[in-house]
């Protein structure tokens, strides 16, 4: 089954707390018990990699009710449940969401300020029922955000490629190339070639300054609708083969057959195959055609500023 949404976690997380006091990683073993979730789903990462996504859930679940009263944090890491808290699951709650928090003057006050009013001076206010029905906490949202975002500059990015040349495009794959390192991060260690008589190879980058050791690169400019096959993939190889090469890097605009991956993936010879949807990723990645437009950034509490020895 998939990890609970944070209002669905809030009624669990609160149970755990009238246990005793208690932390996000004990807390969170009992209710992937509870929910029986696998090693997977337990393991599972935010799309930034650096935290689990039910710990996230859960915190967040933990956050919202201490906004309620129901839960107290006595020190650093921990929390319990309160009074309140403990007065709420005396009444045996079906469950406890956004929708129960808001009987709660401490937890309507702060839905207020954090919609608009009371911040900034005309600051739209959050509509009314917008966070009762969300699912995603905030900074899955920001996750998401982020996630669009990515999606669509590397949609456009192939878009502008597969409008340009199949020289520009060659011209592309070796500065991502040289952006990644090879060659040693020196423009003159890589060679465009594209000619007639190139033996099915489009470029090639010294990973050396005295080109002793090549990658050779094949580019197929194709639209997203038609995919590089075996035999395409297959004649590249052999082109390796008649140049005595060891390594070569085959990247499209679009996709490759489940046949091509299989036929490279079993060459004893290291041929990497990179489809639209890396090539994008990579160019981001390595600010190949894109720039930064705009930094943002998110911080957190310091725990250890407020922790009393």
């Amino acid at each position: 089954m998939a990890i609970p949404d944070y209002q669905t976690l809030m009624l669990p997380v609160l149970r755990v707390a009238a246990a005793g006091e208690t932390r996000v990683p004990d807390a969170a073993e009992l209710i992937a018990d509870e929910f029986g979730l696998s090693l997977d789903e337990r393991g599972e990462l935010l799309p930034s990699g650096r935290q689990r996504l039910l710990h996230n859930r859960i915190h967040w679940a933990k956050f919202y009710m201490n906004k309620a009263g129901l839960i107290d944090q006595p020190r650093r890491g921990r929390f319990v449940a309160s009074q309140a808290g403990r007065e709420l699951l005396a009444g045996n709650p079906a469950r406890v969401d956004v929708a129960v928090l808001m009987q709660f003057p401490s937890f309507r006050e702060f839905y207020r300020n954090e919609g608009g009013e009371g911040g900034e001076a005309g600051a739209p206010a959050r509509p009314v029922g917008e966070l009762e029905t969300a699912e995603r906490t905030p900074e899955e949202d920001i996750e998401a955000a982020h996630q669009a975002l990515h999606s669509a500059l590397r949609g456009e990015l192939l878009q502008r490629i597969r409008q340009n040349s199949s020289s520009f495009f060659e011209q592309v794959i070796v500065d991502l190339l040289v952006a990644m390192g090879y060659g040693g991060s020196h423009k003159n260690a890589a060679q465009q070639l594209g000619r007639s008589g190139d033996g099915g190879v489009d470029g090639v980058i010294n990973e050396d300054r005295l080109g002793l050791d090549r990658v050779y690169v094949q580019a197929k400019r194709y639209a997203a609708d038609v995919s590089v096959g075996r035999p395409e993939v297959q004649a590249f190889v052999g082109s390796l083969v008649g140049l005595g090469a060891t390594k070569g890097v085959f990247v499209t605009t679009s996709t490759f057959s489940q046949y091509a991956t299989d036929f490279a993936r079993h060459l004893s010879q290291p041929v990497i195959l990179i489809d639209g949807h890396r090539l994008g990723d990579l160019m981001i990645e390595y600010n190949v055609g894109v720039r930064l437009n705009r930094t943002v950034e998110f911080k957190r509490l310091d725990e250890d500023f407020f922790a009393e020895e």
